[in-house]
């Protein structure tokens, strides 16, 4: 054995290794790829499991007569129900492996267009720690074109994977390469099962291996082009590809949403913490307050970024609906039960409550019980996204409304907002709204933050103070206390008046 197959031999003898091989149509080349895996390979393997697309040729026949002598590791066919689609196939396979508690799994083509030779170079990797290895025709960038690729495909791979890279911020020298495996306790942890059944559930799965920032190690094999038949539609793919890449982009700043790349590992709870420094914070930060009075502090998710500066200056009481990884003053209570049956809560002065309304299962209890722990009089400041921002409501003019993982269409929200309806929900609730201050979108908070957008961020900023219920983003109300109505009533209707005596 060489170097490489040492530390291959190593990593089959720790982990159990399966392979795992997709196949349509493939009764020419299926018996003669799985001979082509080295049999000091299989012997070592926990399975060999073939799974056959609803094949229109022989190849269940095939694979069927083929007698296995490998005792050791048993060879399992399975066959879908209908066509399930190149992704599909592999979504079923991966299902099966991680049922099956496997550590690794390698995919390998029933037509045998990718080396099942270069196993061992593959699984060498893993004793590096990658959670990922892909086997790559383009190291070096020409060796595909020795290999006998077409030279229209050759070109086409370089320019497609280039702009991938780019729009991912990754290295790889191929991106369309099927000879991959994986960590099986890293693959557990991506929504695989969402991806595309066609054969651009291969992209998919980089983006999410990307956005869950586990490791990727590409090998160099060598290039084969026989009688195999392609069912891969060159230009359809591209697109998909490319949508793909760019729906993550988009996700990335909040335009839209997709479930397979919404990753949160190691996320105590579905909430995406706005941790972001924003107009707003900036606001109450600058904000001054009366150091006698007192004032609490409502958050909903982990941390209490837009007040916690001046909890150093003022006698600042916090309470969040989950316990804040940022400090350990905050204390814990179910915003969606009566408060005061938790901790005891009353007479503030100024309470903030922002991003949080939204939230909340029933808004107008929440409301209340605000109201119930301030005295009258007091400030409440309140912030929500605006619903009726410009660019939703061009959205919806052309049939469009996705939610995301923070901002205006939060998935977490339970109760959307426009200016007017926030102002008359406090409204209802026992507050007069004293003041609305509008907010832009938070581009400074974008990577490729720059003078241009800089100069939009100016302009959005000063429309959204001017038209807050067009143009603001994100929107806070300074409100009042009123009195409590019900003592309103009892000191007007507890004694008759000195004349209304003497008239009676």
């Amino acid at each position: 054995m060489n170097n490489v197959e040492k530390k291959a031999f190593t990593v089959l003898q720790q982990n159990k290794v399966a392979i795992f091989v997709v196949a349509f149509n493939a009764e020419s080349h299926i018996e003669s790829t799985l001979k082509r895996i080295p049999k000091w390979v299989i012997d070592e393997l926990e399975e060999i499991f073939i799974i056959d697309d609803k094949s229109t040729d022989k190849t269940i026949e095939v694979v069927n007569s083929i007698k296995w002598s490998f005792e050791k590791t048993p060879l399992n066919i399975f066959c879908t129900p209908n066509n399930q689609g190149y992704g599909g196939n592999q979504k079923i396979g991966y299902t099966y492996a991680v049922s099956k508690n496997f550590d690794i799994v390698v995919l390998v083509h029933g037509d045998g267009q990718y080396a099942p030779e270069s196993i061992p170079e593959i699984l060498a990797q893993y004793l590096e720690g990658y959670d990922a290895v892909y086997g790559s025709r383009f190291m070096p960038k020409f060796s595909a074109l020795k290999g006998g690729m077409p030279f229209y495909k050759w070109i086409g791979n370089i320019i497609l994977t280039s702009a991938q890279n780019k729009l991912l911020g990754s290295k790889m020298s191929e991106m369309h390469s099927g000879f991959r495996s994986y960590r099986i306790s890293s693959l557990a942890q991506v929504p695989f099962q969402f991806n595309m059944k066609n054969f651009t559930f291969d992209a998919d799965i980089i983006v999410q291996f990307h956005i869950a920032k586990f490791k990727i190690k590409e090998v160099s094999i060598p290039t084969y082009y026989g009688d195999e038949i392609c069912y891969v539609n060159g230009f359809s793919y591209a697109w998909g590809c490319v949508k793909t890449f760019i729906k993550y982009r988009l996700m990335q700043y909040e335009i839209f949403y997709d479930p397979k790349f919404d990753i949160r590992i190691n996320r105590s709870h579905p909430y995406s913490s706005k941790a972001v420094y924003s107009s707003l914070h900036t606001y109450i930060s600058n904000s001054y307050f009366d150091k006698k009075k007192r004032i609490l502090n409502i958050s909903y998710g982990e941390n209490i970024f837009a007040t916690q500066s001046l909890g150093k200056q003022y006698d600042i009481t916090y309470i969040g609906q989950y316990r804040s990884y940022n400090s350990n003053t905050v204390l814990q209570v179910d915003l969606n039960k009566p408060w005061k049956k938790q901790k005891e809560l009353d007479n503030f002065d100024s309470v903030f409550a922002l991003d949080v309304i939204e939230h909340i299962n029933n808004p107008e209890v929440c409301i209340k019980e605000i109201f119930d722990a301030m005295n009258t009089g007091g400030k409440l400041y309140a912030s929500t996204g605006n619903i009726g921002f410009f660019t939703i409501r061009i959205m919806l003019l052309f049939g469009f409304f996705n939610y995301s993982r923070r901002g205006i269409l939060d998935l977490t929200h339970t109760r959307l907002m426009t200016v007017n309806s926030f102002k008359r929900l406090l409204d209802y609730g026992g507050f007069e709204v004293e003041k609305v201050v509008g907010f832009g979108p938070p581009l400074d908070n974008l990577k490729n933050y720059n003078i241009l957008l800089k100069f939009f961020n100016k302009i959005l900023s000063y429309f959204a103070h001017k038209y807050p219920s067009l143009f603001a983003f994100h929107f806070l109300l300074i409100c009042k206390r009123k009195d409590n109505f019900q003592d309103v009533v009892n000191i007007t209707t507890k004694a008759p008046s000195v004349e209304n005596e003497s008239i009676s």
